[in-house]
Order: C-alpha cells, then structure tokens, then sequence
C-alpha cells in the first residue's frame, strides 16, 4: 500500500487554497495518493467561476491584500491555482465535493466546474479516505 494524504479544504481563503494545494501537489510529485476533500467554504471555489474569487484570510485589505500578494506571486514564478489545479490532476489527485454543503448551501453540480471534481460524497467518504491516509490535513 502507498502512503497517501488526505486534505480538508474547508476554507475558501486565497491563500489557504494555495496552501493546499502547494502541499498536495508536492505530496503527490513525492509518490504519495491525495485525496482533498472540499467543504463548506472550500466548496465555493469549485463553483464555475469560483478558484479565484476567495480573499486573503489576514490582510486582504478591500482587496489591495491580494492583488500585492498575486504581484509577489508572479514575480516569485509561483504558479497560478488554475496551473496548480490542473498539476494535481494530471498527477493523479482526487477531489471529492462534499455532498452536505451543497445541499447548505444550495450548491448545484451544475453549478461546479465538473472538470476538477472526481467524485461527490458526505463524511462517511472522508473517513474512509482519512482512514487510510498516513497525513491528513484541515486547511
């Protein structure tokens, strides 16, 4: 059995979804399984449209924040969610939306970018996921 981690991305924060990301795209690059399991906030940047529309978690400033933060980012080559995102799939990462908080939050599957999600399950699929994880992860 492979070592794998599982990531709860249950913030929608800019920076904490390049956390996420960032850790799990360098687990999977180590021959690790990823699982990320996105929930309530977390959930809303797999919406259509929805990756890049999360504030900064601490001084985001009226979104003066971020957009010093993304100039750094740039300059320092950090790559963008949407390279990283799709990194982590062509790398083999699964991401599951979390069922409940679309019911919550009246979230539609028709209204996700399909493109990014394997699967759809409530907190019995996480468990199963976590269970069998050597890492696990709430961001």
């Amino acid at each position: 059995m492979s070592e794998k981690a599982t990531i709860i991305v249950h913030s929608g924060d800019l920076d904490k979804i390049y956390s996420a990301l960032i850790v799990a795209n360098g687990a999977l690059a180590m021959g690790m399984e990823v699982s990320m399991y996105f929930t309530f906030f977390g959930l809303l940047r797999l919406k259509k449209g929805g990756l890049n529309k999360g504030a900064l978690s601490k001084m985001n400033m009226l979104g003066i924040g971020k957009r010093m933060i993304r100039r750094r980012m740039k300059k320092a080559n950090v790559a963008s969610l949407e390279r990283l995102f799709a990194d982590f799939k062509e790398l083999g990462g699964k991401v599951i939306a979390c069922e409940m908080t679309m019911e919550i939050m009246g979230v539609k599957r028709s209204g996700l970018n399909t493109d990014l999600i394997d699967s759809y399950g409530a907190v019995g699929t996480y468990i199963k996921e976590a269970r069998n994880s050597t890492i696990t992860l709430f961001i």
